[in-house]
């Protein structure tokens, strides 16, 4: 594929409300960005994506948007933006927006029209349907289908004014826009070429594989022991997906360069299909956030239903999809984002070995094929909360699963709350740990959700100023990516592939090649440095441990990842 300017980049993701706080009102906001463009320009990354900062009535903290041209009052103002957009710009960096258009919240004033009747010119902007055939509204099992939402309970709310009810995949306040109505597509089009024309640099978009439904909206297969039908094949990668994705490409990038970026999330996309919607030929988007990684360690219940992924199941994973988009697609490298438990926890180790193992696992993702995303704190080595009640939590996928396992389902609080623990998507959201100080310096008030009391030995001010930390770590990776070419460019082949401890791969470009060799457990590793043919003298250049033995010694002390040069 042609070189583009993001196959050197690395991503920073900012989730406003936990980043920094400026006015003390204990939610992050955008001068408490602007305050910190110095700590992003000295990590070195080039794009700043923000979660949404549009105006909401954040039951979903801002991913239902009540008005896509409006700030946020809780965020700041349009010249506050303004502010951050040329603060970045002028230190090198380019701002992406969170595009959510799968759903609005349904105080968007397009959804109140929808609502008002059922003959008003919006009414098919939204999926709306009547009782199923043979109920009245609001019986039990009245709902049109037998769909349930991803945040617990029906997929389908009675709207009592006209007696029909509306399909909400996520909270009932997140109505489905119906791309079925090109008057919807052409709405959304609109509102991204007013935030292009603004200076906007792209777009990520939230769960964009979901827009295109198969339009009866027949019933899923109910899984043994479910509330719910399964009803992923009929939104996932949907009939018009395609269509859709290249209509918004030619309204909305064409003729205006390539200094933008788009990258689609896409739970439940294949290979196959990631390949098709990052081929540049086929001008949909430039990268995909795919889910099997982040699924290995979810047993048959799903997310709350853990079992521990091994080194193996990560590598053949990450590995497979190297494999699978080499030569066209292009990947998306991540292992936290906002929805996700804190790296460190979930496949490192947070106690003894938390910063080996933090530099370990950047170090496998950072060097791969790819564009890699940092979630705010992943830098520092942020780990996983000792949530102690379910009052601790604020994420309402959280609290809705609490409330149908204990009240609905009988299930042991207590065992509820343990899987809360390892899996809440607040595990990521708490504040941003910036000192030792009080609310990790996030907020001189009250903060919306409490800070991790590690905070007072995990934090930016002691490690930007450690040679040795995970944050200057970090920044050897991302310079590393910007001055190689390997690194940016290069083929990828896994080594050591049967190997239950260590993760290695090599990547080769024009007669030169890297070799990264990472122990993911905590205890030492040794393998054949005969499988390792041609790389017996190479030198580190990079190592995380500080001196490395060599590949002819075949052995990685326990979290040890090394990175060999030759050619």
């Amino acid at each position: 594929m042609n070189d583009k300017w993001w196959q050197s980049a690395v991503v920073y993701q900012v989730y406003p409300r936990s980043f920094a706080d400026s006015d003390g009102d204990g939610i992050g906001d955008l001068r408490g960005i602007i305050q910190h463009l110095d700590y992003l320009k000295t990590l070195g990354v080039d794009v700043v994506w923000l979660s949404p900062i549009y105006a909401s009535p954040h039951d979903d903290n801002g991913y239902d948007i009540s008005d896509y041209r409006a700030i946020d009052p809780l965020f700041g103002t349009f010249e506050d933006f303004d502010e951050l957009l040329e603060g970045l710009h002028a230190r090198g960096m380019k701002l992406v927006m969170d595009l959510v258009v799968n759903h609005t919240s349904d105080e968007h004033p397009w959804f109140i029209e929808s609502a008002s009747s059922t003959d008003n010119p919006k009414r098919d902007w939204y999926w709306w349907r009547p009782a199923r055939e043979g109920h009245r509204p609001g019986e039990q099992g009245a709902e049109p289908n037998n769909w349930g939402s991803f945040f617990s309970g029906p997929a389908w709310q009675l709207d009592p004014q006209t007696g029909e009810y509306y399909l909400h995949l996520f909270s009932r306040k997140q109505p489905d826009l119906n791309w079925e109505n090109p008057e919807v597509r052409a709405a959304v089009y609109e509102m991204m070429n007013w935030w292009l024309d603004r200076g906007v640099d792209g777009f990520r978009m939230d769960v964009i594989n979901f827009i295109s439904k198969v339009t009866d909206l027949p019933d899923g297969e109910v899984p043994e022991g479910g509330l719910f039908g399964d009803a992923s094949p009929y939104f996932v990668d949907g009939p018009r997906i395609h269509e859709f994705l290249h209509e918004m490409h030619q309204r909305v990038f064409t003729g205006r360069g390539d200094r933008y970026l788009t990258v689609g999330e896409m739970p439940g996309v294949t290979i196959a299909e990631a390949r098709r919607f990052t081929d540049p030929a086929n001008a949909e988007v430039d990268m995909v956030f795919q889910f099997e990684h982040v699924d290995l360690d979810h047993g048959p219940g799903g997310k709350w239903d853990h079992r521990p992924a091994s080194v193996l199941d990560l590598k053949r994973n990450l590995s497979s999809w190297q494999e699978g988009l080499a030569g066209v697609g292009w990947n998306s490298l991540y292992w936290n984002n906002h929805d996700q438990p804190r790296v460190v926890s979930r496949f490192g180790d947070d106690g003894e070995h938390r910063v080996a193992s933090a530099k370990a696992l950047g170090t496998v993702l950072h060097l791969m094929r790819g564009t890699p995303y940092v979630y705010q704190g992943e830098e520092l080595g942020m780990t996983n909360v000792p949530f102690e009640t379910i009052g601790d939590f604020r994420d309402i996928e959280s609290l809705n699963h609490y409330a149908e396992a204990v009240d609905i389902l009988g299930e042991p609080a207590e065992e509820v709350l343990s899987a809360l623990r390892r899996t809440s998507r607040d595990n990521a959201r708490t504040p941003m740990q910036w000192t030792a100080g009080p609310n990790a310096g996030f907020t001189s008030g009250i903060p919306w959700i409490a800070a991790n009391p590690n905070a007072a030995t995990i934090n930016a001010d002691a490690e930007v100023a450690d040679p040795d930390s995970v944050f200057a770590h970090y920044r050897a990776l991302i310079d590393l990516r910007h001055r190689s070419d390997v690194v940016a460019r290069g083929d990828y082949r896994l080594v050591l592939a049967d190997h239950p401890q260590v993760f290695a791969y090599t990547r080769s470009l024009d007669g030169a090649s890297l070799l990264v060799l990472a122990n993911l457990t905590g205890s030492p590793a040794s393998f054949d440095p005969a499988e390792l043919t041609g790389w017996a003298g190479a030198e580190p250049v990079l190592t995380n441990l500080g001196a490395a033995t060599g590949v002819a010694d075949g052995v990685l002390r326990p979290w040890e990842a090394v990175v060999f040069a030759r050619g």
